[in-house]
């Protein structure tokens, strides 16, 4: 890139000096005419004032005395003609005398026959010639005949020659600090650009923009001006932003983003919840510094609301709340009856029905804590068989069921996640249904394999159900934050590289069977 700014910026120089000298040259001609047009005039009137001149046109006789004479003034004022005619245009002079006594022809004599003093350009054999036309006028003022001076006038070629010396210092000293002037130039704009080539610039901004967008977070960046220079896809989906922002002031943006201010207080400030236009975000908002000067600041951001639904998804924490609910709400129930029996003076069935309450829910507790090794996975099952309870829904675990270790590249958030969506998918298939509701679950595991198996007996799925099942977003129930429990599910299956089987028809329920390979872990590993 030195090479071709140097090689632009003397090619510019070098152009405005042509511009400057054809100008400078056609001055210099325009001059010339000028000053030799004065002098063409002095020496014609010189000529016609002459009483020699005057007498030879009056007298015929004497006629042949004013070719010398005009010859004499010629060589000395160093012109190429000097033509003496009378009122017939016969010429009584000229350099060349086979044309003396000769009719003058010229276009450009008429007016100097009335008496007109001028300068005329004529173009000749031997080139464009400048002549001045002064009448001759005898003592009673009255014409008697026209001097005519001419003059050669120099070609572009012979100013150009006349001029070379300077032409040629001019030239030196121009290509000389155009060079010089346009390689620092090219030198400092190359520094600029941190030794980039333009190529290198363009693939630069390309590949940051990808990155930008390609980010799951959104980025804002501004200048020292507060004018918006980042804005990606991700956080105009968030913040509902349309069309193209960059180079507008941020503040016409997003009024209320707060980014303008990290310009102001020049120090980061993290982790800090806001809420800008319709969304909810956590903020990390961080001064741009370019060696200790702040020339901008950025904001990487997320939405806080799918960040907690995420989080809730991946821990259990829904689960554990709801299953926490359902069984105050069962316990209450169960304390009321207990109560009853007492007022009603049944104090032994009511101990009957404390024994057969402690002993079903203990040894529910004590099975899931023999078979279920990760707490977890064991309290969502517990929370899960009361929940079902409470919405008449049997809720029957597999006796063979048992989970010692999880599979390779599983963890304890991918087994909560699989068992709360699938039994939740089931809960909402039978919320419609008339009759008995159940829900069948099936853990089970050996030293190759660990199976999944979570079957209810609700409404189905249509084929349209069954082929868009795992897009994520497509539900067939309504409300927000649907359509993801079973893509996150796919998601898992595919990383631990299992299997997933779906049976379902409508009006007969729908299965699911996962499998898992164990990859060979050993026994109390990963739980």
């Amino acid at each position: 890139m030195n090479w071709k700014i140097t090689l632009l910026s003397f090619g510019i120089v070098l152009f405005a000096i042509c511009i400057g000298g054809i100008i400078l040259i056609g001055r210099i001609i325009h001059l010339q005419e000028q000053e030799m047009g004065q002098r063409l005039l002095v020496t014609a009137r010189t000529v016609a004032g002459l009483p020699s001149i005057a007498s030879g046109l009056m007298d015929n006789n004497q006629r042949e005395e004013i070719d010398p004479i005009a010859e004499r003034i010629r060589i000395i004022n160093d012109v190429d003609y000097i033509v003496v005619m009378d009122m017939d245009g016969i010429r009584l002079s000229h350099p060349s005398a086979k044309r003396i006594g000769e009719r003058s022809i010229g276009t450009d004599e008429r007016s100097a026959f009335a008496e007109h003093t001028y300068l005329s350009k004529a173009k000749g054999e031997q080139g464009t010639a400048l002549r001045a036309f002064v009448p001759v006028m005898n003592e009673e003022h009255e014409q008697i005949g026209v001097v005519l001076v001419g003059q050669l006038l120099p070609g572009l070629t012979d100013v150009i020659l006349s001029m070379r010396g300077q032409i040629y210092v001019t030239l030196f000293l121009s290509m000389l600090f155009g060079v010089w002037g346009s390689y620092l130039l090219s030198r400092h704009i190359k520094k600029q650009m941190f030794q980039l080539e333009p190529e290198e610039i363009a693939q630069l901004l390309v590949e940051r923009t990808a990155t930008f967008n390609a980010m799951h977070e959104g980025v804002i960046a501004i200048d020292s001006r507060a004018l918006v220079t980042v804005f990606n896809d991700k956080a105009k989906s968030m913040l509902h932003i349309e069309g193209d922002v960059l180079g507008r002031p941020i503040t016409e943006v997003l009024p209320d983003t707060r980014l303008p201010e990290i310009l102001r207080l020049n120090h980061p400030i993290y982790n800090q919840e806001l809420h800008i236009g319709p969304a909810h975000i956590l903020s990390n908002r961080v001064p741009i510094r370019v060696g200790s000067q702040t020339v901008g600041a950025v904001a990487i951001f997320q939405d806080r609301t799918e960040v907690t639904t995420l989080a809730e998804e991946l821990t259990g924490v829904k689960a554990f709340v709801d299953a926490l609910r359902v069984q105050n709400h069962e316990y209450m129930n169960k304390l009321h009856t207990i109560g009853g029996l007492i007022q009603l003076g049944s104090r032994e069935k009511a101990l009957d029905y404390l024994f057969q309450t402690m002993e079903a829910q203990s040894e529910l507790s004590g099975f899931i804590a023999s078979k279920i090794a990760n707490e977890s996975a064991a309290g969502l099952l517990l929370g899960k068989i009361s929940r079902g309870r409470e919405l008449g829904i049997e809720v029957q675990l597999d006796r063979a069921s048992r989970l010692m270790r999880f599979p390779a590249g599983m963890d304890q958030h991918d087994i909560v996640v699989i068992l709360g969506n699938l039994i939740e998918n089931a809960f909402d298939a039978l919320k419609d249904r008339d009759g008995f509701k159940k829900v069948f679950i099936s853990i089970e595991q050996d030293e190759d394999v660990m199976s999944i198996l979570v079957e209810d007996n609700g409404g189905g799925m249509n084929e349209e159900a069954k082929r868009r099942m795992f897009e994520q977003g497509y539900s067939t129930k309504a409300g927000a934050n649907r359509g993801i429990g079973l893509y996150l599910i796919h998601n898992i299956v595919n990383k631990c590289a299992g299997t997933l089987e779906v049976e379902s028809e409508p009006g007969e329920g729908t299965s699911f069977m996962l499998s898992f390979p164990m990859r060979g872990r050993k026994e109390g590993e990963g739980v």
